[in-house]
């Protein structure tokens, strides 16, 4: 499971005394243990590694949303900051689908479930996330799947 491997890096990271990797392992332990809470009011998901994908991919958006207004801030230490803690975030989310990939996934989807038009881009981005959702950028599939139904 990620959530052990992220716990056995903590305590490789508190050996090696890598202050930047801890901080940051010791703040997407925090983040997934939010996410735990707030699952038990919720519908938690079936598969404990998706909850995690899920909060490390919020992490690493909202971290380059970070790193581009400190650059357009003339903040270039801040931003650099955050690119490191982006690059520890990434060693643990499953490796994305590319571009192609994710075109022939739409594709497949939209013929599975004959969708024809713009009306159908809501079940079909269902379908995708339902599929898709630890090795897929939702932000990124939906522009592709606007261009495959327009």
């Amino acid at each position: 499971m990620i959530r052990d491997t992220i716990k056995d890096a903590l305590i490789t990271a508190m050996k090696g005394g890598d202050k930047a990797t801890t901080a940051t392992l010791r703040m997407v332990q925090s983040a997934i243990k939010n996410r735990d809470i707030e699952a038990r009011t919720g519908k938690a998901p079936d598969d404990d590694d998706a909850l995690v994908v899920e909060v490390l991919q919020k992490m690493v958006k909202q971290r380059r949303e970070s790193i581009e207004m400190f650059e357009k801030g003339g903040r270039p230490e801040l931003a650099d900051a955050e690119s490191a803690e982006v690059a520890v975030i990434e060693r643990f989310l499953p490796t994305q689908m590319s571009d192609a990939e994710t075109t022939a996934a739409i594709e497949a989807i939209k013929a599975q479930l004959g969708a024809s038009g713009m009306k159908d881009m809501g079940r079909v981005m269902a379908e995708l996330k339902a599929r898709h959702a630890t090795t897929l950028d939702m932000s990124k599939a939906s522009g592709l799947v606007k261009a495959a139904l327009s």
